[in-house]
This record gives C-alpha cells, structure tokens and sequence, in this order.
C-alpha cells in the first residue's frame, strides 16, 4: 500500500511541474495572439476550443461534474481570470504579468489559511511578505518601464487574486468527481461566461493577418489551457491546495525568461529587485508550511503475568472518561 501511495503521490508532482512549465509559456503566447483576437475573444477561443476537445474524452464523469457551483467556478475562476489577465497582458510588458502572476501561491496559501484555518509556520509567512514586497517593487516600476503600465499590472494582479481562490475552493469541487471531467465542465462554464462579455466589448474578429497568431491561439489553447489545467486538477486531487499552489511558481519564472528573451523586455535593476524577491518568498513559501499534524502515540500491547499497559496521555483522559461514560450507558 506504501509503493502504491507514492507512486500516486509522484505521478501527481509530475503532472503539477508540467502544468506550471505549459504554463509559464501562456503570457508569451497571450501577448502574441493578442494582436489578433481581442482579450474577451481570446478568452472565448481558449476555453472553448479546449472544452471541445475534452468533453469526449471525459463523458463517463461528466453527469457528476455538471453542477452549478462547478460551472460557476469555471466562469469566474477560470473564465473571469483569464479575461482580466489577457485585458492586462495586453496593457503591460510579459515581464510584468510573467512575475506578478508569482504571487499567486503566496495567496493561495493565505486564502487556505483563512479559509481552512491551517496553521503556516513563520518562515511561510515571512516568504509570503518577501513575494509580496517584491510584487510591490515590480508594479511601481511599471510605468516608467516600456511596456509596463500601473492598470496592466493592476488587472493581472485581480486575476491573480480569482486564481488563488480557485485553488483553494478546487479541493471541495473536486471531491468524490473525475478531475478531467471537472476540467471540462469549468471549460464551459468559462466559455459560456465570457462569450456575452465579448460580443457587448468588442466586435467579431476578423481574419488574421498572418498565421503566427493563429498558431499562437491554438496553442494556447491546447498547450496552455487543456493540458495545464487538466494536470493540475488531476495533481491537486492528491495534494494540499497549499502544496499544489507552490508549483505554479514555475510560471513566472518561465515567462519572465520568455518576456527578456523573445520579447525584449528591459530588466531594470527594480525589476530585477522585485522579480528576485518574489522567487526568494515562493521559495520561502514552498517549504513545509503546515505543522505536522500530532497524531494520539499508539502504546504496544504488553504480554506477560506482570506486564501493564503504559498509561494514556493525558491529553486524552477527557476523551476516554467520555468514551468509557458512553459505553456504560450503552450497557
């Protein structure tokens, strides 16, 4: 049963490295097909195209999956998050969205901290305020930097903020479902959230000048939507949503390199400041952060004419007062 639990627990850290590497190319691809499509259609596109290619293959569990709150979920969660973020991306450099979105684990594990009343030991937290001071060093920088824009940073930062509060809310949607159906419900969900908002905001794209940005939405699509999210729902199954949050600190990295590299984007030394500290605190923050849970000593069973059982902590003496006072009046 032990070789068994760990083979599922790696195959579960697999699945959470590849999304946050597929991923970490999103911002990148975004900022390309962005030339073409509006931020709501490119939302539509994303979504839709990767709800149709996942609901046949997830039919067995879709009857589970099609619930209110799950749609719900993928419409503002996924669907509102992705809008905001693209609605940014197309206001600030890839730099800038690539490292901000690092904040996302830090709230991931402060909304589960306050949600699920976890404890986080002092070093989680004095990351989460290392990643944040840095998020603050980046978007102060942002208007003076080509690229950059205070509203970008500051819409990417509102979708930061719904995709945290999916992971947490994740752990209860995905309970008792099939993750690939879930996934492909909340496809939906974003698909058909997004779509009025694009036909009332923009008017129905026409076709692209060149290929490159219908290459880049599709994909995006496939590579950045259907395969990353569809990993991690299938990983965050098997984790804590804390656990699960610390792996998409990949992306930002990925996509910083990708912002400078393919982009051009200029790394200030502010920049630079804030990018480092904000990798400084998700490492911080990746650390153990719950304490251990006490699990009650089991005492061995002694054998022998003089042998007695050690006696029960006492931390447990109320407990078993109440057990032994239940089973009395049972008899």
């Amino acid at each position: 049963m032990e070789r068994k639990y760990d083979r599922r627990h790696g195959r579960a850290v697999a699945a959470l490295i590849t999304a946050g590497f597929l991923w970490g190319t999103t911002v990148p691809l975004s900022k390309m097909a962005l030339h073409w499509l509006p931020p709501a259609w490119l939302t539509f596109a994303r979504f839709g195209a990767a709800a149709l290619l996942l609901l046949p293959a997830s039919r067995a569990g879709i009857r589970a999956a099609m619930r209110p709150a799950v749609l719900a979920s993928g419409a503002i969660g996924y669907g509102g998050s992705v809008l905001l973020q693209n609605a940014g991306i197309a206001r600030t450099s890839v730099s800038h969205a690539a490292l901000l979105i690092g904040a996302v684990p830090v709230l991931v594990a402060i909304i589960a901290a306050l949600w699920h009343r976890t404890l986080a030991r002092p070093i989680a937290w004095a990351g989460f305020a290392v990643s944040l001071a840095g998020v603050g060093l980046v978007t102060s920088s942002g208007s003076g930097s080509a690229g950059g824009s205070a509203a970008g940073d500051g819409l990417v930062l509102l979708s930061v903020a719904l995709s945290a509060a999916l992971v947490v809310a994740q752990v209860r949607l995905l309970r008792g479902r099939d993750p690939v159906a879930v996934t492909a419900v909340q496809f939906v969900g974003a698909a058909a959230g997004v779509l009025p908002i694009a036909v009332c905001t923009a008017s129905v794209p026409t076709a692209p000048a060149g290929v490159g940005a219908v290459l880049a939405t599709a994909v995006l699509a496939v590579g950045g939507t259907l395969a990353p999210f569809t990993l991690f729902a299938y990983g965050q199954r098997r984790v804590q949503p804390e656990v699960a949050g610390a792996f998409v600190n990949i992306e930002p990295v990925v996509g910083a390199v990708a912002g400078v590299v393919i982009f051009g984007d200029p790394a200030t030394l502010v920049q630079v400041a804030g990018g480092v500290a904000i990798l400084a605190g998700i490492a911080m923050s990746s650390l153990p952060v719950l304490r251990p849970r006490h699990h009650r000593p089991v005492w061995p069973k002694l054998s022998g004419p003089d042998s007695s059982p050690e006696p029960a902590p006492a931390a447990d003496a109320g407990n078993v007062t109440a057990r032994s006072a239940s089973m009395s009046k049972a008899a």
